[in-house]
């Protein structure tokens, strides 16, 4: 279980234009009922009325209730999470895991690992947790390692979608089993994979 792969685009349905106002609205609604209540006890209905909307507003942008909410995390998480790009590949890739670890450990790790939970169950979370979260989230990791020059010159041969496995399926085995997930620990796992990188350079 991964973190990243190529961002896919979401189909627009036929319609009435639609109220990008109305499309906040229901986010923002989704993520504060998310952080009040369990994904299994939210519905479209709940997050509808939050938002002030129709139920049918609601699925003009997304087709389910994993949809939505997977998105909202995304919108809320992703500029928390960022790749950085310092010119230094080490320092990034600390840095990152850093910040991602730490969103593991709060509430908003609790939201991901529900979802991912879930996914093993519900094809609506699985399809909506590959489209939403892991999908756009890897193209971004992996475009963040191919524009670093370091990476270019001396990592040519590497796939970078075996790189960022190492570096993330640990951290979500360990959230997701109760395993202990610390700093320290994700910090020697970048020492590790820096080492091979290393190596291989």
């Amino acid at each position: 279980m991964t973190e990243f792969s190529g961002l896919e685009t979401v189909q627009k349905r036929p319609g009435r234009p639609r109220d990008e106002s109305a499309r906040q609205r229901i986010l923002d609604a989704a993520l504060e009922l998310l952080q009040q209540e369990s994904f299994a006890q939210l519905t479209v209905e709940s997050i509808a009325a939050r938002a002030g909307v129709g139920k049918a507003t609601v699925y003009r942008w997304w087709p389910n209730k994993a949809a939505v909410m997977i998105e909202a995390f995304r919108e809320a998480v992703g500029p928390e999470v960022p790749f950085p790009d310092s010119g230094c590949l080490e320092d990034d890739i600390r840095l990152q895991m850093d910040k991602f670890t730490r969103m593991l450990l709060g509430p908003r790790g609790r939201m991901l690992t529900g979802f991912v939970a879930a996914a093993q169950s519900d094809p609506d979370v699985a399809a909506a947790l590959a489209d939403y979260w892991i999908k756009p989230r890897r193209a971004e990791a992996k475009e963040a390692l191919r524009v670093k020059r370091r990476w270019k010159e001396s990592h040519t041969d590497l796939d970078p979608e075996l790189v960022l496995d190492i570096l993330y399926a640990p951290l979500y085995y360990r959230a997701m089993t109760g395993l202990p997930l610390t700093l320290e620990y994700t910090q020697s796992l970048v020492d590790l994979v820096m080492k091979a990188l290393a190596r291989k350079a």
